[in-house]
């Protein structure tokens, strides 16, 4: 599970100089060689871009909290000029617009696309200048989205060779973005569509160019996961599946790797087609230990933002764990239910506006109400609290008396391998299926603990008696347990 980013300004910038081939000397331009920011969402996993020449920039993808790039532009002191949308996004809210409005740029988004806003429209083939060196081709790579474009860069001042693409959904690091966000009767078109794009990017573009993606850094737009972080087209073009693989196998074998994505996604679309405004991240208001109870009453969502071990050892009963310390964003509103209240739980201020940051990158724009401090100001009554364990202890405890073993790992996870007499509930079914776990203990498990202490929280307000499993998978044959997977 990735970390979440905790600067609330600048987080995760990682900075590489670009310098294409150089045709003559008298050519290369005064000033510093081009520079890529990549500004990392680890909690997402995705990436936006920002690109310039010592005066002026552009920027692809941005996410909604425009604040961090507005930040980078003032420190470097540059001026953006356009901001480039690969495409209609499903896992996040676009900031593209809201950039735009800050800054006077240019957004150009793809012309065939429908929106609600005023626009800069692009369509393949077109070259845009930023400022006296910077070009932006555009190029059509349908397979994450119809209308998908991926963006080469060139240094005019270096060469008319492309240094860079950046490829949104398209040609990721070892992988492709997934084709089937936009329902299953576009499934086969667009998976067919993404193979003929990784091929037309590596015909295209020199094996230097240097890959740029926005997913695939743990977002679930990623039809697989890679630990690269940083790649070219001639590396893509060696060992992607997409690349190396004849069409019907890549579709086969993509199609049958594809597992379940964050329910949230349904909302994305809409959400960046009608133009977001900038978030509003000024703090909620207070709410003390009675309204917090009045809340979770009333069944809304009240969100405890600490890690799983101090939530387990003791947190305000009804209170669910979604700690910062992981996909914080990307299981909550995956399970939440649309248009839930929510307040936010968090020992500082600092864990709350990190929290809210967070949120708004997935639509969910106001919490209604917040908490600081610790779990003794947050209730009314007695702290609530459950163990926790390990799978050696599951081994043990099975042999004194039976317990249920409930899995919230999704369907795949589960298939490729499975504790014996194991129950399987993905955590993003668990709050709508809370009555379908076994009655008794249950000790409940995951791969590495994080999603284990989400469900064992949903568990532990519903009254029933959770033992988190605070462990990682792979330790539980080494245990002793039983293990069940696939035949050959």
């Amino acid at each position: 599970m990735r970390e979440p980013d905790h600067d609330a300004t600048v987080v995760g910038i990682r900075e590489l100089s670009e310098q294409g081939p150089v045709e003559d000397a008298d050519r290369r331009p005064q000033g510093p060689e081009l520079t890529v920011r990549a500004l990392e969402t680890p909690s997402l996993g995705d990436r936006s871009y920002l690109v310039h020449d010592g005066e002026v920039a552009f920027v692809v993808d941005p996410q909604r909290d425009v604040d961090r790039l507005l930040t980078i532009l003032d420190s470097d002191q540059v001026r953006l000029t356009h901001v480039f949308e690969t495409h209609i996004h499903n896992d996040y809210v676009t900031g593209g617009l809201a950039l735009a409005r800050a800054t006077g740029a240019q957004y150009l988004v793809n012309g065939d696309d429908a929106v609600s806003f005023d626009r800069t429209p692009i369509h393949d083939g077109e070259t845009v200048e930023v400022g006296q060196r910077i070009r932006v081709r555009a190029i059509h790579t349908p397979g994450h989205t119809f209308t998908h474009l991926s963006y080469a860069l060139t240094d005019a001042g270096r060469g008319n060779e492309p240094i860079g693409v950046f490829t949104g959904g398209s040609l990721l690091y070892g992988a492709t973005g997934r084709p089937d966000l936009l329902g299953t009767e576009n499934t086969d078109k667009l998976v067919r569509h993404q193979h003929a794009s990784a091929h037309r990017l590596a015909g295209a573009l020199p094996d230097g160019t240097r890959v740029y993606p926005t997913h695939g850094f743990g977002s679930f737009c990623s039809a697989t996961q890679t630990n690269a972080t940083e790649s070219t087209i001639g590396q893509e073009r060696r060992t992607n599946p997409v690349l190396t693989q004849d069409e019907e196998t890549y579709v086969r074998e993509l199609l049958d790797g594809l597992g379940a994505w964050p329910a949230y996604y349904i909302h994305m679309g809409p959400a960046n087609a009608a133009g977001p405004a900038a978030p509003d991240l000024s703090p909620p208001e207070h709410a003390d230990a009675t309204e917090l109870r009045r809340r979770i009453e009333a069944g809304e969502w009240v969100v405890d933002l600490r890690n799983r071990i101090a939530f387990a050892a003791g947190h305000a009963r009804g209170t669910l764990n979604f700690g910062l310390d992981g996909a914080f964003s990307t299981y909550l509103g995956w399970l939440i239910e649309w248009g839930t209240p929510v307040t936010l739980l968090g020992e500082t201020a600092g864990d709350v506006a990190q929290a809210q940051r967070e949120l708004v990158r997935i639509g969910v724009d106001r919490p209604v109400a917040h908490a600081t401090g610790g779990p003794e100001r947050w209730t009314t009554g007695p702290l609530a609290a459950f163990p926790t364990g390990t799978f050696a202890d599951l081994e043990q405890v099975r042999h004194h008396r039976d317990v249920v073993v409930l899995d919230v790992r999704r369907t795949d996870e589960h298939r490729s391998a499975r504790i014996s007499g194991a129950v399987n509930i993905p955590i993003h079914e668990l709050p709508r299926r809370l009555n379908e776990v076994p009655a008794g203990e249950v000790w409940v498990h995951c791969a590495a603990g994080y999603r284990a202490s989400i469900a064992a929280s949903f568990l532990d307000a519903a009254g029933r008696t959770p033992v988190a499993i605070d462990d990682d998978f792979q330790n539980a044959e080494q245990a002793g347990l039983q293990l069940l997977r696939p035949e050959a």
